[in-house]
C-alpha cells in the first residue's frame, strides 16, 4: 500500500477545513502569515459573528418557550461548533503528528489486507455522503424558507438573530441575509468535516486492528519469534496512536455528547408545534436526522474499535504457535493477557463511544422531549 493512502481517506475533510481557514498547509501550525489573516477573518466575521447574534437573540425571547425552542437548538449547535473549532485549532499540532505516524512503515498493509479494510473505507465514505446530503438538505430548507413561505410578513431572515441595526430595510436586509447564508454553510461544513475526520481516525484505528489480526494469523513457525516481535511493536503503535487520537478529540466528543440529547429533544418539541406540511417541518426533520447520524458516527466507529481490538488476542491462536519455542510461547501468553483489555475510545473516560451510549443518548432525548411537551401542553 502506498504510504499516503491512509491520509488520502481524510483528504476531503482536510481540504474543506483548509478552505475554512482551519488547516495550515504542510506540517506547520498557525504563524503570522497571509493564511492566518484569512483564518482570523473567516472565524471572526462568519463563524463567530453569526453565532454571537443568535446568542444575543436568546435574551430577547427567553420568556417564550415556543420562540425559544425555535432558535435555541440551532444556537447551541453553533456554539458547540465554535468550541469544537477552538479545540481543533488548539490540537492541530497533535493531528499533524498523527497523520505523520500514518505514513510510517509500521502502519502499511499488503494487497490482501487492503481488501480486508476496504469495506470500512467504503462505509466511512458512504455515511459521510449520507450525512452531507442530510445536512445540505436541511440548510437548503433553512436558507430558502423565508423566500418560499407565503405566510411570512415583511423581510424575514433565515435565522432569528439580534443585530444593532435595522435588518428589515434594504440594503441591510439583503446583506444580512447573505451573511447568514454564508455563515451557516461555513459552520455546517466545519462541523460536518470535524465529525467525519474524527470518525475517520477511529476507522483507521479499527483498520489497523484488522491488519494486526491478519499478521498474527499468518505467522509461520520458522519465523515465529521475529514476526511476533513485529506484531508486538505494531500493537504498541496502535495503542499509542489510539491514545493520542483520543487526546485530540476528548473535549470535542465530550461537548458533542453533552449537548446532543438536549438538541434532539428541542427539535422533537419543535416538530410538535409547526405545521407538518411546512418547509420548517421538513428542515427540522433533516436536522433531526443529521443530529442522530452525527452521534451515530462517534458511537459506531468507537464501538468497532472495541470489538476489533478484542479479537487481537484470539488471532494469535490461529498462527503456528504450537511449533514455536517455549520462550516465544511465554511471550505469546503475556501478549494475550495484555490484549484482554480492548481499546476503548471515550470522552475523558466519562462517556465511552459505544452503541450502548448511543441508545442512552436517544433515550435521554426522548425523556427531555416528554418533559418539554408536558410543560407546553395546557392542563
Amino acid at each position: 500500500m502506498e504510504k499516503l493512502v491512509w491520509k488520502d481517506s481524510l483528504k476531503i475533510n482536510l481540504f474543506v477545513l483548509r478552505l475554512l481557514g482551519l488547516w495550515p498547509r504542510g506540517d506547520k501550525v498557525y504563524t503570522f502569515d497571509l493564511y492566518t489573516v484569512y483564518a482570523v477573518f473567516v472565524i471572526t466575521c462568519f463563524l463567530s459573528a453569526h453565532t454571537l447574534s443568535q446568542v444575543l437573540n436568546i435574551f430577547v425571547v427567553y420568556s417564550d418557550l415556543q420562540n425559544l425552542s425555535e432558535t435555541i437548538f440551532i444556537t447551541v449547535t453553533n456554539v458547540l461548533n465554535l468550541v469544537k473549532i477552538y479545540y481543533f485549532i488548539k490540537n492541530t499540532k497533535t493531528l499533524k503528528q498523527l497523520i505523520e505516524i500514518l505514513r510510517s512503515d509500521m502502519f502499511q498493509a499488503t494487497p490482501l489486507q487492503i481488501k480486508i479494510v476496504q469495506p470500512d473505507l467504503i462505509f466511512l465514505k458512504n455515511v459521510t455522503l449520507v450525512l452531507a446530503g442530510t445536512v445540505g438538505s436541511c440548510l437548503t430548507f433553512w436558507c430558502s424558507f423565508p423566500l418560499l413561505d407565503s405566510s411570512s410578513r415583511g423581510n424575514r431572515l433565515p435565522f432569528l438573530s439580534w443585530y444593532p441595526f435595522d435588518t428589515t430595510t434594504s440594503p441591510g436586509y439583503e446583506l444580512t441575509y447573505l451573511h447568514q447564508v454564508i455563515s451557516i454553510w461555513a459552520l455546517a461544513a466545519s462541523n460536518l468535516n470535524l465529525d467525519t475526520l474524527i470518525s475517520g481516525l477511529m476507522m483507521l484505528i479499527g483498520a489497523q486492528c484488522d491488519i494486526l489480526c491478519d499478521n498474527l494469523r499468518n505467522i509461520k513457525a520458522e519465523r515465529f519469534s521475529q514476526e511476533f516481535v513485529k506484531c508486538i511493536l505494531h500493537h504498541k503503535a496502535i495503542l499509542k496512536f489510539s491514545e493520542k487520537s483520543n487526546e485530540f478529540f476528548n473535549m470535542i466528543a465530550f461537548g458533542q455528547f453533552f449537548t446532543s440529547a438536549a438538541c434532539i429533544a428541542m427539535t422533537l418539541f419543535r416538530l410538535t408545534v409547526v405545521s407538518p406540511m411546512s418547509s420548517e417541518f421538513s428542515s427540522l426533520t433533516f436536522y433531526l436526522g443529521a443530529a442522530i447520524q452525527e452521534i451515530f458516527l462517534y458511537c459506531w466507529f468507537g464501538n468497532e474499535i472495541e470489538i476489533k481490538s478484542s479479537q487481537i488476542g484470539y488471532a494469535v491462536f490461529e498462527s503456528d504457535w504450537t511449533a514455536a519455542s517455549l520462550s516465544a510461547q511465554k511471550s505469546m501468553v503475556i501478549f494475550v493477557l495484555r490484549c484482554q483489555k480492548p481499546i476503548k475510545m471515550s470522552a475523558f473516560k466519562l462517556v465511552y463511544l459505544t452503541l450502548e451510549t448511543y441508545v442512552a443518548i436517544l433515550r435521554a432525548s426522548w425523556s427531555y422531549f416528554a418533559v418539554l411537551n408536558k410543560i407546553n401542553t395546557p392542563e
